[in-house]
Formats: C-alpha cells, sequence, structure tokens
C-alpha cells in the first residue's frame, strides 16, 4: 500500500502538501482515484492515513511542497473549525487526523463548522483546524481522554426542548457564532443546570451577555460523563476544558458553579 499512495500522491499533488491533498475534497478524490486505478482496494480513510504516516516516516523527504495554501479572512472561521474538531474529537475519541482522513467524520466536521460559520469550503474548514494544531492552538487535551463520556451533543439554543438534555451529571459549553466558546461548566445534573442558565445564569458576566446578544446564535454542546464519576473527576474534566479552550466567561480555578 505503501507503493501505492506514494505514486498516487506524488501524480496527484499538483506541488501541494499532505494536509492539502487530504483535506481538499477535488485533490482527496483524484488522489483516491490513482490509489484505485493501481490497484489500491484498502478503505479510503486507510488510504489518507497512510499517506499521513508516510509523512512521519519521512518517506516524503526528497519531494518538497512547491505550492502554499493561503487562506483569506480566516478569522471569521477559525473558532468554528477549532470548536468543530474539538467536538468530533470528544465524541469519536479519535484525533483531528482521523477525523479529515475519514469522509464520514470529515464530512460531520465539515457540516458542523458550517453551521457555526457559514459561507465557507470545506477544505477552508478542515485546512484552518490543521493550521491551529500546527501552532499549538489545538493540543490534545488529556482528560477526556481518560474518562471519555458516554454521549456527546450539540445543538443550537433557541427553540430548545430543555428536556432534550438529560438529567445526568456531566459538562457542558456555550458557543456564540462569530465569538466562539463563551462558556465551559459542569453540573451533577446537566438539564437542571442549563436550565437555570437560560432563566436567569447565576454567572453575572454570562447573564448579561445573553441579556444583550440573544440566544439566536447560541449552541449548546454537552458531555454526558459515565454516572460514578466523582464530584473531584468531573471538576478536572472541566479544568482541563478551560485550560485548552479558554473560553471568555471562565477563569482558571475559579468555581464551575456546579451544583
Amino acid at each position: 500500500m505503501n507503493d501505492r499512495v506514494l505514486q498516487s500522491f506524488l501524480r496527484t499533488r499538483n506541488g501541494y502538501s499532505p494536509d492539502a491533498v487530504i483535506a481538499d475534497p477535488a485533490l482527496n478524490a483524484q488522489f483516491l482515484s490513482a490509489c484505485r486505478e493501481l490497484g489500491a482496494t484498502e478503505t479510503d480513510f486507510a488510504l489518507n492515513h497512510c499517506l499521513y504516516n508516510l509523512r512521519k516516516g519521512r518517506r516524503l523527504v526528497g519531494h518538497p511542497t512547491t505550492k502554499r495554501v493561503r487562506l483569506r479572512h480566516q478569522d471569521e472561521y477559525d473558532f468554528a473549525a477549532e470548536i468543530a474538531a474539538r467536538f468530533l474529537e470528544c465524541r469519536e475519541n479519535t484525533t483531528l487526523d482521523r477525523i479529515i482522513c475519514d469522509p464520514v467524520l470529515a464530512r460531520d466536521f465539515d457540516k458542523f463548522a458550517q453551521e457555526l460559520a457559514p459561507g465557507f469550503t470545506p477544505f477552508e474548514y478542515r485546512f484552518a483546524a490543521l493550521g491551529l494544531r500546527k501552532a499549538r492552538r489545538l493540543r490534545p487535551e488529556v482528560s477526556p481522554r481518560l474518562l471519555p463520556p458516554t454521549h456527546v451533543e450539540s445543538f443550537p439554543v433557541a427553540g430548545i426542548d430543555i428536556n432534550r438534555i438529560p438529567g445526568e451529571q456531566g459538562i457542558y459549553l456555550f458557543s456564540y457564532k462569530d465569538e466562539g466558546l463563551l462558556y465551559v461548566g459542569e453540573a451533577r445534573n446537566l438539564r437542571d443546570r442549563v436550565r437555570k442558565h437560560l432563566d436567569h445564569s447565576d454567572r453575572k458576566d454570562l447573564a448579561r451577555w445573553l441579556w444583550e446578544h440573544g440566544i439566536g446564535s447560541l449552541y449548546l454542546e454537552i458531555h454526558v460523563l459515565p454516572s460514578g464519576t466523582s464530584n473531584g473527576a468531573r471538576k478536572a474534566v472541566e479544568l482541563e476544558l478551560i485550560r485548552s479552550r479558554k473560553p471568555r466567561f471562565n477563569i482558571l480555578g475559579a468555581e464551575g458553579g456546579a451544583e
């Protein structure tokens, strides 16, 4: 497979890097088609991931990138790429590389990013996420991997049925279109805690924000944790998410407001 993947990459790359060939739907389709023409029978994910492994194994030395990608208006969708990547990493207990390499997960990523920052292409969202990681702004998070959630879901807050939110313990995250992540909290009962925020948050800064901006572009993400999770472990996950994602209205080490 390595030889087929290498030959196909060199034949179709048009001077671009492996990241660009995998993240760009058009380039990736050409690359995968070339692999099939050479007799590859592996899945699309396996072929894409093999290309990444060739780079990591220094098999691409001597084949330098000659065309650089320049993303325009990236600041307008960076936050959407980050939130979408984090959401899928947690939901699937996987890595960004695997998300971008897997056509099904990549489409899920595109759809979520599109909801948060509409108007850009799948390639722009994907390449932005890869760029954030390269800039060390998308480091892997420790706590969610040590204590993986049993369920992860995201939905717009406007028109939400509060009963859709599980009455179980876990972590919740509020994000706002064009502003990124606003707040991370932990709770013994997610439904009761989110209801309190939406009725009148006891976080004055967050309550003021919601009052001024409304909930029309507000998104809620929930991570349900295993029933036996201790209060300390739940708090550790919350603090890890605050440390890595730096939500606007959290202060590292401050009380998360659990009840």
